[in-house]
């Protein structure tokens, strides 16, 4: 049986749910439950995506990717989407995307002198955040 036949078999009979009934309400067959719970056939994505949103887990849950049932902490992702909105926007303040941040030829032009300093910055950054890790280990 694959990992994703014996998920959808545990969420199956968590819901207390007979092939049957999940067929009608997936709007499939009581055969092709069997099929899926038993790793004969693969649902396609769609179908998978349904089985995830019935049973509130995640598809990367069910296909095996993760053993978390939601596939992240749901509080982690706000976290991480609030940090990533904060750099954007400190990008457009600072102008960085009009400087040509990205821009590697303008990155040949610069002296040993900056290159150095912008070192010194990128490493007081990866201490900083190293600093952060630590103490949230704790």
């Amino acid at each position: 049986m694959s990992i994703l036949g014996s998920r959808l078999k545990k969420l199956r009979e968590k819901h207390n749910l007979t092939q049957e009934r999940a067929g009608e309400i997936f709007g499939l067959t009581k055969y092709q439950i069997h099929r899926y719970e038993s790793g004969i056939s693969n649902p396609d994505p769609d179908i998978i995506n349904k089985f995830a949103d019935y049973y509130g887990v995640s598809a990367d849950y069910l296909l095996g990717r993760t053993d978390d049932p939601h596939g992240y902490a749901p509080e982690t992702k706000v976290e991480e989407e609030n940090t990533l909105v904060k750099i954007n926007q400190l990008i457009k303040e600072y102008g960085i995307e009009q400087m040509g941040f990205f821009d590697i030829e303008k990155w040949k032009s610069l002296s040993e002198e900056e290159i150095e300093e912008i070192i010194k910055h990128f490493e007081w950054v990866v201490h900083k955040a190293r600093e952060k890790n630590k103490s949230e280990d704790k």
